[in-house]
């Protein structure tokens, strides 16, 4: 039979890791933290309010529609 402390110790991460995956970690966790750096594109000064027209189809601003 085997103990309830023999499943514990299998799931563990183990205390030395291969040097590729240190590497790894290492890497993932600088994207991480460049991610969280990245700062928010500067919004738009007298930009059209509502959904891009090119994007959704809706080339109609104050009742007036345009065809290109």
């Amino acid at each position: 039979m085997s103990k309830a402390g023999d499943a514990a110790s299998s799931t563990e991460r183990p205390a030395q890791q291969p040097p590729a995956a240190q590497r790894a970690l290492a890497e993932a966790e600088a994207r991480r933290s460049k991610a969280t750096q990245a700062s928010a594109p500067p919004q738009e000064l007298g930009g059209r309010g509502g959904p891009d027209p090119a994007r959704y189809g809706d080339w109609e601003v104050k009742g007036i529609a345009s065809d290109f």
